[in-house]
């Protein structure tokens, strides 16, 4: 089947596991964000999203109820048990990209095609509450995509259906300065064993490729695929390797004033180094992955 590709797309948001909500929501408050209140999805599964001026956001995810969560499993459904298998082998992380489009049963098709589905397509509704205490249901339909090579890392594409309303008001507000994702960090030991999986769901095959790995720019952030030593000299951590596949390793935020977002996280006793123009957070109990702030140019 052919799928001639156009503009890269763009990311929608992240899933990051945590261990409870609350955890993350404490954790994710004292980095400096502001946090939606609690949702449920019908499957068993709750988030607590940090949303973004530039229309992407975090989603730290936890179990609300892990009856519904086995019913979902049972089920097929693929976001639920991705869900269950990371936490059983990670605990906290970056679990999944997830990108925007405007039909994801053609992106299903697309994957199925290229031998690169995860699982049925998943459709589903939950409602939103605004610190106002208005409300509001968005609905969603959702196309994964995964290689059986990295058990630790999926994407999917996700389409609204029925909309959140655009403007979230405060909750795009936050005291460190954040406005948006720049750049979503991988790591692997031979990063290109993965490229095509990224070209397929990006839809983009402009890859630049380097000594520590390699770098696709999507329509808003930048997707990148570090070796360890790569990710040592780019993020002042060091990471070991077990095995191979993906493996989420940090989430890196634009920032308008990187001294205001430092001088927020000295504030709320936050350890973090500079690396170059970076500032680094090392991951923490509620904070399964490396956070990193650049001020936006």
């Amino acid at each position: 089947m052919s799928h001639p590709m156009s503009a890269p797309r763009a990311i929608d948001h992240l899933v990051l596991p945590v261990v409870d909500l609350e955890t993350g929501r404490n954790r994710l408050s004292l980095l400096g964000f502001t946090v939606a209140a609690d949702a449920r999805h019908p499957f068993g599964t709750e988030n607590a999203c940090v949303f973004f001026a530039d229309d992407t956001y975090l989603e730290p995810l936890a179990v609300g109820s892990r009856e519904d969560c086995l019913e979902a499993q049972r089920n097929n459904n693929v976001f639920v048990a991705r869900d269950q298998a990371f936490r059983f082998r990670r605990g906290e992380g970056l679990s999944a990209f997830v990108v925007k489009t405007d039909d994801a049963a053609a992106d299903d098709a697309h994957y199925r095609a290229e031998g690169q589905s995860a699982g049925p397509l998943l459709e589903f509704a939950r409602q939103f509450r605004f610190p106002d205490g208005r409300t509001a249901e968005g609905s969603f339909r959702l196309a994964f995509a995964a290689d059986l090579r990295a058990p630790d890392f999926f994407a999917f594409a996700c389409e609204r259906v029925n909309p959140l309303p655009a403007d979230r008001g405060v909750l795009t507000v936050h005291p460190n300065g954040s406005i948006g994702l720049k750049r979503i960090v991988l790591i692997e030991e031979n990063p290109s064993d993965f490229q095509y999986l990224l070209e397929m769901v990006l839809e983009q095959r402009d890859v630049t490729a380097h000594s520590f790995g390699l770098s696709i720019e999507t329509a808003n952030a930048a997707v990148d695929v570090l070796t360890t030593e790569g990710f040592s000299a780019h993020y002042g951590r060091d990471l070991a390797l077990s095995e191979r596949g993906l493996l989420g390793a940090a989430v890196v935020i634009s920032t308008v004033d990187l001294g205001v977002t430092e001088a927020c996280l000295a504030a709320n006793g936050v350890h973090y180094h500079k690396t170059g123009a970076r500032l680094v957070v090392a991951p923490e109990k509620g904070q399964g992955v490396t956070f990193a702030f650049e001020e936006l140019k």
